[in-house]
C-alpha cells in the first residue's frame, strides 16, 4: 500500500473545513490591514535561501530540501517565507510602486527536513506578514498586533508578546563582541553546533535547544546592555505603540529569534494552550534592515513575522474552541426516475449558481437511503421530485427542522429560497408566526 511521507499529512473532512474557516479568517484580517497576498514559487534558486536565510541557521546547514534540477541548477524547496517575498520585491522592482510600504501577506507550503514531532513536520504550512521600505516603530507595533488579533479573534486566551531587540548594527557588533568574550572560556562545555556557532554567529548560541537550560547561557550577556541611545530610544517607542494598540507585552532579554538576518525588534508571541507544554509559541518574528541589499536589491528597511498553520490549528484543537463552521446545505434534491434525475441536475445547478448551497442524489438509492444521506448531510430543505407533481408545474419542498412540506410552483423555487433565507434571520417565534399565516 502508498503511504504519504513521513513528516506529512492528509487534511480532509471536518478538518479540512477548520482550515479553510481560518484561512477565512486570516484573508478577512488582512483586508482591514491592507495587505496584499501575495504567492511565491514553492521552489527557488538554492542562493535565495543559504544567503537570505543565513548559512549559520539550522534551516539552512541541516532542514533544507536541497536539489540539482535537469538544467544542472542548484534548486531548494522553499523552507520559509521571507527570503523569497524579499526576492520578489527586488525582481519586481516593488521598491519604485507609488504606494508605500510595500505591506503583503502570504500563506503557503514550507519544506523543512527536520525530525518530524508534535506540531513540526517535514511540509508545513506558514501564514506571515512582510512590511518592506518602512523604518518606522510604528509599523514594528502594527505588524505584531496582526497575530495578537487573530489569535484573539479564533478565541484564544491570554495572549502575550515577548519582545527584544538587537539593536542598529554598531549595537548588535558591540554585543557581538561581547558574546564572543564571555563564551570563550566556556566554548568546550557547549555542544558541538554551539561550538560551530561559535565562529559564525555567537548570538544563535542564545538559541540553542540542546543547552538552554545551561547555567553558562543563563548567565551570558543581554542586549539591552549593549544599545547606543539611538537603538535605545527606537525601542522604548516600539513599545509605547504597543501600549496604544493595548497589545500585552514582556521584554524578554534573552530572546534573539534564530535567523541570521534580524536586527533591532525581535519578537515572540504565545497563548495559553494546555497541552503545550512550557512552549506555548505560535508565532515569531523581528525586523531585517538589511536583507533587500543582501540578495541584490537597494537598502530597504523590512519587518515580518510567520506562523506555523498546523500549530495553530493543533492549538484550537487542544482549547477546544469550537469553530463557527457552516458545514450543512441548502437544499437537497431527492428523486426515483430519470427524468426526475435529469430535471434534479438542471436545478442544481440554478440554484448552485445563485448561491445557495446544494448537493443531490447520485447513486440511485432508495428514497428512504436518500432520506438519510439528506441527514447526513445536514441539509436545511429537502427537494423531493415527483414526476406528477412536476407535470402540474409545482415541486414538494420540506423544511428539514420545522418539518413542514410545501408545495412550490416551478418558476417560483428561487423566490421560495430567497424568502426562507431572510426568515432565518429572525426569532423562532416570529417564523412560528409566519407559518401559521401561511397554513391560513
Amino acid at each position: 500500500m502508498l503511504i504519504k511521507p513521513k513528516g506529512t499529512h492528509d487534511i480532509y473532512g471536518l478538518e479540512a473545513k477548520k482550515w479553510n474557516y481560518v484561512n477565512g479568517v486570516i484573508a478577512d484580517l488582512m483586508s482591514k490591514y491592507n495587505y496584499d497576498y501575495i504567492r511565491t514559487p514553492i521552489f527557488e534558486a538554492s542562493e535565495v535561501f543559504h544567503r537570505g536565510v543565513g548559512e549559520t541557521t539550522d534551516i539552512v546547514t541541516k532542514e533544507t530540501y536541497d536539489f540539482v534540477d535537469r538544467g544542472d541548477r542548484n534548486m531548494t524547496l522553499r523552507p520559509e517565507g521571507t527570503a523569497g517575498v524579499v526576492r520578489s520585491y527586488i525582481e519586481n522592482k516593488m521598491y519604485g510602486d507609488a504606494v508605500q510600504p510595500t505591506k503583503v501577506y502570504y500563506n503557503g507550503t514550507m519544506y523543512r527536513y527536520e525530525r518530524p514531532q508534535s506540531g513540526r513536520d517535514r511540509e508545513l504550512t506558514q501564514f506571515g506578514v512582510e512590511v518592506l521600505g518602512c523604518d518606522e516603530a510604528i509599523i514594528d507595533a502594527e505588524v505584531i498586533s496582526i497575530p495578537v488579533n487573530l489569535f484573539k479573534t479564533l478565541g484564544l486566551q491570554e495572549v502575550k508578546v515577548n519582545i527584544n531587540t538587537l539593536g542598529d548594527k554598531e549595537s548588535r557588533d558591540n554585543y557581538r563582541r561581547a558574546l564572543i568574550d564571555y563564551f570563550k572560556p566556556h566554548i568546550n562545555c557547549l555542544c558541538e553546533d554551539c561550538q560551530e556557532r561559535y565562529q559564525k554567529n555567537p548570538l544563535r548560541i542564545l538559541d540553542c535547544k540542546v543547552d538552554a537550560d545551561s547555567e553558562i547561557i543563563k548567565n551570558a550577556p543581554i542586549t539591552i546592555d549593549y544599545l547606543n541611545e539611538e537603538s535605545k530610544k527606537r525601542f522604548d517607542e516600539v513599545k509605547k505603540y504597543l501600549t496604544l494598540l493595548e497589545v500585552d507585552y514582556e521584554v524578554n532579554t534573552r530572546l534573539v529569534r534564530g535567523l541570521d538576518y534580524y536586527n533591532h525588534t525581535v519578537f515572540e508571541i504565545e497563548a495559553k494552550v494546555d497541552g503545550f507544554g512550557s512552549n506555548n509559541v505560535l508565532a515569531g518574528g523581528g525586523r531585517y534592515n538589511g536583507l533587500v541589499d543582501l540578495l541584490g536589491g537597494p537598502p530597504t528597511p523590512g519587518i515580518g513575522f510567520a506562523l506555523g498553520m498546523g500549530r495553530l490549528m493543533m492549538a484550537l484543537d487542544l482549547e477546544k474552541i469550537a469553530l463557527p463552521i457552516d458545514d450543512g446545505l441548502d437544499a437537497y434534491i431527492m428523486y426515483v426516475s430519470q427524468s426526475e434525475k435529469e430535471y434534479a441536475m438542471s436545478l442544481a445547478q440554478d440554484l448552485r449558481m445563485n448561491g445557495y448551497k446544494v448537493d443531490m442524489e447520485y447513486m440511485g438509492r432508495s428514497l428512504k437511503s436518500q432520506f438519510k444521506q439528506a441527514d447526513r448531510l445536514k441539509s436545511r430543505h429537502l427537494i423531493i421530485l415527483n414526476e406528477e407533481e412536476m407535470q402540474n408545474d409545482v415541486i414538494k419542498i420540506k423544511d428539514n427542522v420545522t418539518k413542514e412540506e410545501t408545495l412550490v410552483g416551478i418558476d417560483y423555487i428561487l423566490y421560495y429560497f430567497e424568502e426562507k433565507t431572510s426568515l432565518e434571520e429572525v426569532s423562532d417565534k416570529d417564523l412560528e408566526k409566519y407559518l401559521e399565516k401561511e397554513e391560513e
